[in-house]
């Protein structure tokens, strides 16, 4: 690796000669850990030019910092840093530094301390991660993907590439939306009602800072996905919880005056319960009884292995009073950051707008790229492959379960990528994550799921779309003998 001319300079206020401050400038960038051993420098007709001395100068101070061990010189290649150069000095602790800023008084909203828990982002390390949400490398299709991603940078599409698309998105994306993707989900959509989004997380703040204001109600699920409350709580409207059960919400527990319900119907976050389709018919109807609006969040309606999934509560809506929330972060790889939204124009045209004031539109080249994976049929086909992995590896998982006697609190009836769980006797599942991590196991505590006005702490989430199906028993095996030795 060659160093930049760019990173040397001579400062005004060093003294000596030209030859003395260049070979200083040299050495303290190598005892510094600026320049590493095997690193090409400049050479000495470049870094002369560069520092407009002349280049006679350059090679005495090369040859003087050779003599010294400091460089190497390998026939027509040049000077490199010596492979057995000083090492660098320890970098001493920098003096403290005066604030004199009151943070506490200067920052105007505060967006720490909300319920989303915080991530193991060493989690790959572990052998046995039950976390959900991330991407197994080995159930994606890299070949395909990076065929895609060299296509979408070729010159026909050079446009969507490098354009400012402002507030538009990527036809190809949109149009694949429009004709394949909603279509399975018994949803019927002009390009005008789809919005690309970062992500369903993105999607739902944009639902939020268009649709309530302080005066506004907004009802959630509880539990329910701990982002959403963090993302309600920005947004500094009135909150409500409505408890969940085997068939998700009950529409009967709306409040009265919701004005936006946020539900995840088909896929529950976290208990994964199902909504039957009798309720969802009976939640529209309440609904237009409150006029209010509903966000559905279809999250995981993909990796439905077991049994077609129900039809999605929008597809079943005569009024046009549901939001649409997708992703396709869940089963192509979170990384991605790719969502979209489905609504009525004027509701879409809002978001719109308030998108591009926040970001204009998601990068063109990974829109192109998806729109071209989506369209060539790469995405069908990791699904299906997806779909076959997931299946054994739950099926080996509820054996596990049931061995173990280890309590399920709630599973996805067409598939899914985790089991809810509640842990023996009532123990903090935080405590018991604490515990488990010492064993090289990973859960997700369940308590930031809640409302925090009625916490549990007693349920936790297993998944396994991140764990090789022959961890799993013995992952399960340490969750469950932790609980008993507790």
């Amino acid at each position: 690796m060659a160093i930049p001319v760019e990173t040397f300079f001579l400062a005004p206020e060093d003294e000596g000669t030209l030859q003395a401050r260049i070979r200083a400038m040299i050495a303290n960038g190598i005892l510094s850990g600026r320049f590493q051993r095997g690193e090409k420098l400049p050479s000495t007709r470049a870094l002369a030019a560069h520092l407009g001395v002349s280049r006679i100068t350059v090679t005495l101070a090369y040859t003087d910092l050779q003599a010294s061990d400091y460089l190497t010189s390998r026939g027509r290649s040049g000077f490199f840093v010596s492979a057995t150069a000083p090492e660098p000095r320890p970098v001493p602790p920098a003096p403290p530094r005066r604030d004199a800023v009151d943070w506490t008084r200067a920052i105007g909203q505060r967006f720490t301390g909300g319920a989303t828990g915080e991530k193991q982002h060493d989690w790959a390390s572990y052998d046995y991660p039950f976390i959900y949400g991330q991407a197994d490398p080995a159930l994606f299709d890299h070949a395909n993907w990076r065929l895609c991603a060299l296509r979408a940078l070729g010159a026909r599409d050079f446009g969507t590439l490098t354009a400012d698309l402002y507030d538009r998105d990527d036809p190809r994306l949109v149009e694949f939306i429009a004709r394949h993707t909603l279509p399975r989900r018994g949803i019927l959509a002009h390009p005008d009602e789809i919005l690309v989004t970062m992500g369903a997380q993105n999607a739902l703040w944009l639902a939020a800072q268009v649709l309530l204001n302080q005066r506004r109600l907004a009802a959630v699920e509880n539990p329910c996905y701990p982002a959403l409350r963090d993302i309600l709580m920005q947004a500094r409207c009135r909150l409500a919880a409505v408890d969940v059960d085997a068939g998700g919400l009950p529409p009967d527990a709306l409040p009265d005056d919701t004005d936006v319900l946020f539900t995840t119907p088909s896929h529950q976050c976290p208990t994964s319960a199902t909504m039957p389709v009798a309720r969802r018919h009976a939640l529209l109807e309440r609904a237009r009884a409150l006029d209010a609006l509903i966000v559905e969040d279809d999250y995981e309606f993909e990796m439905s292995f077991l049994s077609a999934p129900s039809p999605a509560l929008k597809s079943l809506d005569e009024d046009g009073r549901v939001i649409y929330v997708g992703s396709f972060s869940k089963s192509l790889f979170p990384g991605l950051r790719l969502g979209y939204l489905v609504g009525p124009a004027p509701f879409i045209r809002e978001a719109r707008a308030l998108r591009a004031t926040v970001l204009r539109h998601p990068p063109g080249h990974v829109q192109r790229t998806a729109a071209y994976f989506l369209g060539l049929g790469h995405y069908d086909a990791q699904i299906r492959r997806m779909g076959r992995v997931l299946s054994e590896r739950r099926q080996v998982m509820q054996d596990a379960l049931d061995a173990h006697e280890l309590s399920v609190a709630g599973q996805g009836a067409f598939g899914g990528s985790a089991f809810w769980m509640r842990t023996a006797h009532g123990r903090d599942s935080a405590a018991l994550a604490r515990a488990l991590r010492a064993h090289g196991v990973l859960i997700e505590p369940g308590h930031s799921f809640f409302d925090p006005a009625r916490p549990r702490h007693d349920y936790y989430r297993l998944a396994y779309s991140s764990i090789p199906v022959e961890r799993i028993a013995e992952g399960v095996a340490r969750i469950a003998a932790a609980q008993a030795a507790a």
